[in-house]
């Protein structure tokens, strides 16, 4: 038995550092990289084709979702998980109302909002919205429902989720 095979190493630069990825099988997703790896369990692994946005990640800049992507292929590549995000964008403190880190603008519209039920789909619309903005910081309803079509919420009817972009983008539009 050759004990060599699957048993690879390789850095991915994450969240704006250099982790290292050791005795790794070459065609682990990068999801499964994150989360079983690295300890970055903020995407979530549901339907694990790509479908549910669950694992969304942005990748050199692109939203993508972390179990299409084979992690050997991503050396090199700048990626950021939602636990990043607020390393990059530190915002406003939450309120007393429940929770006590920071947070950005994104995750606080989304508690104040209503946009969070269960949570499942949570981390990958976060990642998403904050692609769209900051890609487009006045998106129309039609552009956020196409930013957000790859992520499926089975609890809030999305209603909520919309508001919560539609207040980000007021805040911004405020605080500039």
């Amino acid at each position: 038995m050759n004990e060599s095979i699957g048993n690879e190493m390789y850095s991915l630069h994450i969240n704006g550092q250099d982790r290292p990825v050791v005795d790794a099988w070459v065609g682990e997703s990068l999801l499964y990289v994150l989360r079983e790896r690295l300890g970055l369990p903020g995407a979530k692994g549901a339907c694990e084709q790509g479908e549910c946005g669950s694992c969304t990640v942005l990748m050199d800049g692109d939203a993508v979702c972390s179990c299409l992507v084979m992690a050997a292929t991503a050396v090199g590549s700048d990626i950021v998980t939602v636990e990043g995000l607020i390393e990059q964008n530190p915002t406003m403190a939450v309120t007393a109302q429940a929770i006590t880190s920071q947070v950005t603008d994104v995750q606080q519209a989304f508690i104040t909002e209503g946009g969070v039920q269960c949570g499942f789909c949570t981390p990958g619309l976060i990642v998403a919205v904050h692609h769209l903005l900051d890609k487009n910081p006045n998106p129309t309803e039609l552009e956020v429902k196409e930013s957000i079509s790859g992520n499926i919420c089975r609890c809030t009817g999305y209603g909520r989720i919309f508001a919560a972009v539609e207040a980000v983008v007021q805040v911004r539009k405020a605080n500039s």
